[in-house]
């Protein structure tokens, strides 16, 4: 029998025998007393009826995997942080930094009610030399994200309102209500809102989480035009090796027509398996679709993702504009891996763009990436969800350690010929360092020695290096 079966009939019986014993020890109980003693009683056994019930509720509830997997219910890391019963029996109300995060999380007693700020601070210095275009040899800094945010729980329920400022204006992320339930005997997660897009291992994480500063050429390539958030309804079920996703989503705030046109709409669908899972790491085998229905609005699709780094917006891969689109669609494919403290991830993604006066222009990405966290630490590398997670670090700097160090590489490619007019194509090599503070802050150094071949724009085939520097702090 589980222990908290057998705490009630204990509880009510102490319960009798704390209000009986004072009005026993007089002697005598008249009617009116003894009514009020029985109201009493009930009173505190229906309070801990409801009580034990919610702490049954959250054990049946799955706990969050060894790997950072993203929370049960789904807004954030709010629920897997609710704090323990202190021994008293009652939680904590306030609890600080944990689970990536540096911020306070409020609790009820109960743990029903969960609330917490949320927000990241990433700051970039870039420089890039060697460019045969003057343009491009360029330096500068930039508040590349900034956001502020908050999220929490009222049981299987939870929600999440994020605000991004850039370029010193406010716009509307992730914004999102979820639900989390049983579903054919596998914990479910549903979103209605504003949400993240499961696009891949690189296209579902958090760039905050990302080994690299920038996301690789497979998701470049491969995001749709309303790009990675969509305002519309999401599901992801969860197995023990496994985890699969639908959505079906519109432009996100923002970047809507203004109800002068009809939005473009994404259904997309993921799937990812770990044929090996052991306790010293695991295989990673994943796929995903979308077919995007584009809007009247777009006349034209035009990408050219920064082949660097984001600041440098003269250093990019030239796609060539695609007329009159009639439809887009695009597949990705994904393999990797974690074995104790080394990874590695494999990415590709074929986009197809219908245009009615063109034809059909196809783009491929591809990305081949490896690290090493040099520490010790287990990798970022989720085999819940199949995308990157924060690095829980063994020894923090604010606890007096060394944090956590990482060495990764990565090769990019980046091809838009097929079919696009003026189609370019472009290789970058990617060299980083990362140093976790602690589980809420990071530094992070990129070296990225880049090739590009544009048909437009500037004058063919170019070769550079760029250099970047990050900070970041989230919580």
């Amino acid at each position: 029998m589980k222990r908290t079966k057998r705490i009630l009939p204990v509880a009510v019986i102490a319960a009798l025998m704390g209000l009986s014993t004072p009005a026993f020890a007089t002697g005598h109980i008249d009617n009116d007393e003894l009514l009020r003693l029985v109201k009493q009683q009930a009173a505190q056994i229906k309070a801990l009826q409801a009580r034990l019930a919610v702490i049954e509720d959250r054990e049946s509830q799955p706990s969050t995997s060894k790997d950072g997997a993203a929370p049960v219910h789904g807004a954030g890391n709010t629920a897997a942080a609710t704090a323990a019963p202190s021994a008293a029996g009652h939680a904590d109300s306030v609890r600080w930094g944990g689970h990536g995060e540096a911020g306070p999380v409020f609790s009820s007693d109960d743990g029903f009610f969960t609330f917490a700020p949320a927000g990241r601070l990433l700051v970039d210095y870039t420089a890039t030399r060697g460019s045969s275009d003057p343009g491009r040899n360029i330096n500068g800094s930039r508040v590349t994200d900034a956001r502020l945010g908050a999220k929490g729980t009222m049981g299987a329920l939870g929600y999440y309102v994020q605000v991004k400022f850039t370029d010193g204006k406010a716009g509307l992320r992730q914004a999102y209500l979820s639900y989390s339930t049983p579903l054919l005997g596998h914990h479910a997660v549903f979103y209605l809102g504003n949400f993240f897009k499961d696009l891949g291992i690189d296209g579902s994480s958090a760039a905050a989480n990302l080994p690299f500063m920038s996301r690789d050429a497979a998701t470049m390539v491969g995001e749709p035009v309303n790009r990675y958030y969509g305002l519309g309804m999401q599901m992801r079920m969860y197995g023990d090796n496994w985890h699969y996703s639908l959505s079906v989503s519109g432009d996100a705030p923002g970047n809507a027509s203004n109800g002068s046109t009809s939005d473009s709409v994404v259904y997309l669908t993921r799937a990812h398996w770990n044929p090996i899972k052991t306790d010293a790491g695991f295989m990673h085998v994943g796929a995903w679709y979308y077919y995007e229905h584009l809007s009247p609005g777009v006349a034209s699709i035009n990408d050219h993702p920064s082949i660097a780094l984001d600041f440098n917006e003269n250093l990019d891969v030239k796609a060539g504009a695609v007329p009159d689109p009639t439809q887009d669609h695009a597949t990705g494919y994904e393999l990797g891996g974690v074995y104790r403290s080394f990874w590695a991830v494999g990415e590709y993604a074929r986009r197809s763009v219908d245009s009615a006066s063109v034809g059909t222009a196809r783009r491929h990405g591809s990305s081949l990436s490896a690290g090493w966290m040099i520490t010790g630490e287990k990798p970022g590398f989720s085999s819940r969800g199949g995308n990157w997670q924060w690095v829980r670090v063994n020894h923090p700097v604010t606890s007096g350690g060394w944090g956590a160090f990482e060495l990764a590489t990565r090769v990019d490619h980046y091809d838009y010929r097929g079919g696009a007019p003026f189609g370019g194509d472009g290789q970058s090599y990617t060299l980083g360092v990362n140093w976790y503070l602690n589980d809420w802050s990071r530094v992070m150094f990129n070296y990225i020695r880049w090739h590009t071949d544009n048909r437009i724009g500037d004058t063919g085939s170019d070769w550079g290096h760029s250099f970047g520097l990050r900070t970041q702090l989230m919580f």
